[in-house]
């Protein structure tokens, strides 16, 4: 040991050879415990889950060798500290709620607000940080580089690292590949959970988002313009774009409890069987008001090219979008866009998340603005938001206890965690029910009608899992079935020639998805274009 470590100017010294074996360890049966853990939960299923608990070793082997090559003068302390302060994070996220950080989390992660960032600062986070990331970090700053030795010597050495890498990874190979091809195999994503191949996805994000050339903008749907109604009523129609609410806990769509109190008696069509583009807001908010299907969406094509509330506003309806859930991830960004801030609304709000019912603060007046226009409200709200689920509504609007009434959930039951979220799913329904109250209050002025729908679920702890964000070729239904409402005024019907009873046979069938809702929204708002796909459309079809 002396000849690894000694004191030198009462600071430790060690050599960048042993710097490398050490860290490689630390990462390799430290911090990629959780892929390790789930590898051998995997490899036991099989009946031969032995040679699983050798991958310590081979990822640390494999490190060795890659961190042999950032190891030098002058970038060895700010690379591993970054490395080790960021990985302790991602270690945590996937241990605690089975996070995996593939390009898509990624990207929800640069796109995140402060307020949402902050919901997952707890006790469980901090302390792990602390012990995993911040010790270790502090360790590295204090720590001086040995190079008494020549520079032949330290050559030597390092070779001898990662030749000493090389043999344990043939080793390995040698004796277990077959094991390891098999569950790899059948189990891709577990290359997505080693610890730190979130930095290749985020160096991905930062050079397609910032050192990409933008595309050429395209106008889609010229030739858009608004039906006209057959009794000469404006049209008031408004969307609300829920968050992180799924279809598994709505009352309408099979779930046992009363999760939709409000609306039972408002006449609500909920279509069943749907699909989300994805499982993030930063994926699906885009993707879900593009004429891009899932499989065929891509993020810079989406942002240089109209969307349906561009083809809308072209038509001549006024539209509005209304923020309550930290950003719009572009989608309204050629729109009328307003930010609610706790501030300016202190009734509704805390100092970082405000209630949904705010939406229908100055309702009136928005209205009045535009009086005898075709318009269109988009309200986005913070809805089932997690993981501090019981922000998101006043405390005399919870139905069912007792409720995980703390960010780290998953040191809640089951029950608490179920009961909390079923509360922001009611209030949610609360939200929905009094927008449909203000648009029956308009109904003689306006054709009126409001549509429903989730960007993407969430899961509650089923198989390990919590939040949202998982590959949506691994997602379970939780995170990618979700809610789809639709309220229309009778006179709504008549004015545009909708069929209902047609309307309810579609929705009833199901089998829809985001990829519907380009063609649904654009035909609900009352705009005829070239640009939609009437089989795409859930409308076209019932119109008399």
């Amino acid at each position: 040991m002396s000849n690894i470590f000694s004191k030198k100017k009462a600071r430790l010294s060690i050599s960048s050879s042993a710097f490398i074996i050490l860290i490689s360890l630390y990462f390799g049966f430290v911090l990629n415990y959780p892929v390790v853990d789930k590898l051998i939960t995997l490899a036991a299923e099989t009946g031969d889950g032995y040679f699983a608990y050798s991958s310590p070793l081979l990822l640390s082997a494999a490190f060795a060798i890659i961190f042999s090559l950032f190891t030098w003068p002058f970038i060895t302390k700010p690379f591993f500290i970054l490395l080790v302060s960021s990985s302790a994070m991602t270690s945590f996220a996937t241990l605690q709620y089975g996070v995996i950080f593939d390009y898509s989390m990624i990207e929800n992660i640069f796109e995140t607000n402060t307020g949402e960032a902050l919901s997952y600062v707890n006790l469980s986070s901090i302390g792990f940080s602390v012990v995993f990331g911040v010790i270790p970090s502090i360790l590295i700053a204090l720590v001086s580089f040995d190079r008494s030795a020549s520079l032949k010597v330290r050559i030597i050495k390092r070779v001898a690292v990662i030749i000493g890498a090389v043999v344990v990874i043939s080793a390995i190979y040698l004796s277990s590949y077959k094991e390891y091809a098999s569950v790899g195999r059948n189990n891709s994503y577990l290359n997505q959970l080693i610890v730190p191949t979130h930095i290749f996805n985020s160096v991905k994000y930062v050079d397609r988002t910032y050192f990409t050339e933008p595309l050429e903008y395209k106008i889609i749907g010229e030739d858009a313009t608004a039906m006209t109604a057959e009794n000469n009523k404006p049209l008031l129609v408004v969307l609300i774009v829920g968050e992180t609410a799924r279809s598994a806990n709505i009352n309408y769509n099979g779930y046992e409890r009363n999760t939709n109190p409000y609306t039972e008696n408002q006449g609500i069509i909920s279509i069943q069987d749907v699909s989300s583009c994805g499982t993030a807001t930063a994926h699906s908010l885009p993707c879900m008001f593009s004429n891009l299907n899932r499989k065929g969406y891509n993020k810079l094509r989406a942002n240089s090219q109209d969307n349906a509330l561009d083809i809308i506003q072209r038509a001549g309806v006024k539209v509005l979008w209304k923020e309550n859930d930290g950003g719009d991830k572009a989608v309204a960004k050629n729109i009328n866009n307003l930010l609610i801030t706790p501030s300016e609304n202190p009734e509704y709000c805390g100092s970082i998340y405000c209630f949904d019912e705010v939406m229908l603060k100055n309702f009136d007046q928005e209205i009045s603005e535009n009086q005898n226009s075709n318009q269109l409200f988009a309200f986005h709200i913070i809805g089932s938001h997690g993981p501090t689920y019981w922000k998101r509504y006043p405390k005399e609007k919870e139905l069912f206890t007792p409720s995980c009434n703390q960010s780290d959930i998953e040191n809640c039951s089951d029950e608490e965690i179920v009961n909390v979220y079923d509360n922001t799913i009611a209030y949610t329904d609360f939200v929905i029910s009094e927008t449909i109250k203000k648009l029956e209050s308009y109904k003689e002025e306006y054709n009126v009608a409001l549509m429903y729908i989730s960007d993407h679920g969430e899961s509650l702890g089923e198989n390990g899992l919590y939040l949202h964000g998982t590959p949506y070729a691994l997602a379970p239904e939780e995170q990618t079935k979700i809610p789809w409402f639709l309220w229309m005024d009778a006179s709504f019907e008549q004015a545009y020639n909708i069929n209902r009873q047609c309307v309810e046979e579609k929705a009833q069938k199901g089998g829809f998805s985001h990829d519907n809702l380009f063609h649904t929204l654009i035909h609900f708002s009352a705009v005829t274009t070239s640009a939609i796909n009437p089989e795409m459309s859930i409308i076209a079809s019932c119109r008399d």
